[in-house]
């Protein structure tokens, strides 16, 4: 496929093309949606440029690729496009996501308490993903409220927060950083 014009100037009115040919506003619960889900793929690849090659770095790309699947579905009104096969997320993805959490904590300090998001570069960015994929979660879910979405896509979105949590604790643990324990003595 080739991109020859990246501005087209159809958008200029407010509105723009889901996948299909179907122009909505902007403002549109279902750009909302996989706008927020392209953001978190924004930010996902501000964390991958500063972590060390290997596992958590390739599940983290492997996790920008699965949100572009996502972002495909949720650009798909299927009440009016038929969706393509290659824009449905693969069940496993989600257990391939839980299977890292379960690894991940069997590995760290278990966690006794709340802690605030930051610590070392990587992890505070980790944390930043972790609320953009929360914030992606509600606009989903809010799609959700008028329009079927596939518990797939759902569940992915949920267990991804969990899993950048966890891979955060994971970052400040190998580079040695101590979590900060949020303490409420401040009333």
């Amino acid at each position: 496929m080739a991109i020859n014009k990246v501005y087209t100037k159809t958008g200029d009115d407010g509105t723009t093309s889901l996948i299909g040919g179907l122009r909505v506003k902007k403002t549109n619960s279902r750009i909302e949606a996989y706008g927020t889900v392209d953001e978190l793929s924004a930010q996902l690849g501000l964390l991958v440029s500063f972590m060390k090659d290997g596992d958590d770095k390739n599940l983290v790309v492997r996790t920008q690729r699965n949100l572009f699947t996502v972002c495909s579905y949720l650009a798909t009104d299927t009440a009016k496009t038929p969706l393509a096969p290659s824009y449905t997320l693969d069940p496993a993805e989600t257990k391939r996501l839980e299977d890292a959490i379960d690894a991940i904590n069997a590995s760290i300090p278990q966690q006794k308490s709340f802690i605030l998001p930051g610590g070392s570069h990587e992890a505070a960015i980790a944390h930043v993903c972790r609320t953009v994929c929360r914030r992606a979660e509600r606009r989903i879910f809010f799609l959700a409220e008028g329009t079927k979405i596939a518990p797939e896509v759902l569940q992915y979105i949920n267990r991804l927060s969990d899993y950048l949590f966890v891979l955060a604790r994971k970052l400040n643990f190998v580079d040695g950083v101590r979590e900060k324990i949020w303490d409420n003595s401040c009333k």
